[in-house]
C-alpha cells in the first residue's frame, strides 16, 4: 500500500510559515527600536513618526518587505501631496544603514535586506467605513435586519 506523501503546497498556496511570522515580528520590533533611537538625516523624514505595521519575509528569510505608515508632523500634508511616497523613498534610500543598525539587535543568522512600502490597509479601512456610512448601504443593512427578524 503506497503512502501519500505530504508536501507543503499540496493543497495550493499557503500563507507564511510560523518561522516567517516569528522572524517578521522580531525584525519589526528591532526596526522600531532603530527608527526610534537613530537620527536619520533626511529632509523627508524630519519631524515624521513612522509606524511599522508589518514585516513580511521571503521563505529563505533574506528579504523583508516592511509596511509602514507615516504619522506625526507630515500626515496632513501626506494625504494631499503624496508626501508619504517621499517618506518611502527616503526609507528605501537608507535601508542599508537601517539594516546595519538592526543587525546588532537581532539574533539571526542573516539580517534581511529591507524594502519599504506604504501600508495601504489604513486607506482600505477608511474606504470601508465610508461605504458603511453611505445611506444606501445603511438602508440595505436595515432592510436585511428586518427580513431576518420576520
Amino acid at each position: 500500500m503506497a503512502r501519500k506523501q505530504h508536501t507543503r503546497n499540496a493543497s495550493g498556496p499557503q500563507g507564511p510559515s510560523q518561522r516567517q511570522l516569528r522572524a517578521g515580528e522580531l525584525i519589526r520590533h528591532a526596526l522600531v527600536d532603530v527608527l526610534r533611537e537613530e537620527d536619520i538625516h533626511d529632509e523627508a523624514l524630519a519631524g515624521v513618526s513612522i509606524t511599522v505595521t508589518e514585516v513580511r519575509l521571503s521563505p529563505d528569510l533574506k528579504h523583508a518587505t516592511c509596511f509602514v505608515e507615516p504619522l506625526g508632523a507630515g500626515v496632513e500634508v501626506a494625504e494631499t501631496t503624496g508626501h508619504e511616497s517621499e517618506i518611502i523613498k527616503a526609507l528605501n534610500a537608507h535601508a542599508k544603514f537601517l539594516r546595519g543598525r538592526m543587525g546588532a539587535k537581532l539574533d539571526m543568522k542573516f539580517t534581511p535586506d529591507l524594502r519599504f512600502r506604504h501600508d495601504e490597509s489604513f486607506d482600505a479601512a477608511s474606504r470601508m467605513d465610508r461605504l458603511f456610512d453611505d445611506p444606501r448601504v445603511q438602508a440595505d443593512l436595515h432592510a436585511r435586519d428586518e427580513d431576518d427578524d420576520a
